[in-house]
């Protein structure tokens, strides 16, 4: 029982920091950048770190700890399945729009793409979590896959999962880095310089402190051997749902 309460908190703090990230990259471009639009101007630039923050780090971090909810402990998975195979779906796509929109925003102002090391990691990240949502998705949703065949992916998937959101995460601080460099320039554009540390510069910094505080609640969460789902039949004559396959 304590267990399950100092999980009950963890994810309480995971949901509360998540919830501060989107709230705070939001304040962030719609005060100090300028709102939000979709026209190649740089408001439509502003929708990149929102999206990226929301689906490839908070949408990514809590689908990946669904299964550690005790509540799901004891009922039938699929269900479950399907909530984290439908989070990281939305994931995915809010991550699609925030790439079209920086992608659409750098052609319309004929800007180069891929360039910065920030856009190699984030371009990286989003291929291998294409590839591991198509991987899962074959593996343990499809009934034809076999048994072993999910027991010999299942190591795989977890792990490669813990990794894609520690490269989100490090996309999304280099991102929220580069922005202001570029942003915060002194002289040349009237604002005051990064270095003197403006307000739009706390702010910014705030939410990569908290987006890496949110990632380090997700990654104990997953790390807790206490708070995985327990293997069917953990109790006697309790959870042993018809053909239980492991995954």
């Amino acid at each position: 029982m304590r267990g399950i309460l100092q999980f009950y908190l963890t994810y309480v703090l995971c949901l509360m920091l998540g919830i501060t990230c989107v709230a705070l990259v939001a304040h962030w471009n719609y005060s100090y950048r300028g709102g939000f639009a979709w026209d190649g101007s740089v408001k439509q630039f502003n929708w990149h770190p929102v999206f990226m923050v929301t689906g490839m780090v908070v949408l990514y971090g809590n689908a990946a700890v669904v299964y550690r909810i005790p509540l799901t402990w004891g009922h039938n998975k699929l269900p479950w399945k399907l909530l984290h195979a439908g989070l990281l779906l939305l994931s995915f796509v809010l991550s699609v729009i925030g790439l079209c929109a920086v992608f659409d925003y750098h052609n319309a102002n004929h800007t180069a793409n891929l360039y910065s090391l920030h856009s190699w990691v984030g371009i990286c990240t989003t291929a291998l979590f294409t590839a591991q949502w198509v991987m899962g998705f074959t593996a343990f949703l499809l009934p034809c896959t076999p048994t072993t065949a999910r027991a010999l992916v299942k190591p795989a998937h977890v792990w490669m999962g813990g990794i894609i959101l520690v490269l989100g995460i490090v996309s999304c601080i280099s991102g929220i880095n580069e922005k202001l460099f570029f942003a915060l320039k002194g002289n040349t554009n009237g604002t005051l310089p990064y270095s003197a540390l403006p307000p739009e510069a706390i702010t910014a910094n705030a939410l990569g402190v908290i987006i890496v505080a949110f990632g380090l609640v997700v990654l104990k969460i997953l790390s807790n051997q206490i708070w995985q789902r327990p293997a069917p039949g953990y109790e006697e004559g309790v959870y042993q749902p018809l053909g239980y396959d492991g995954s």
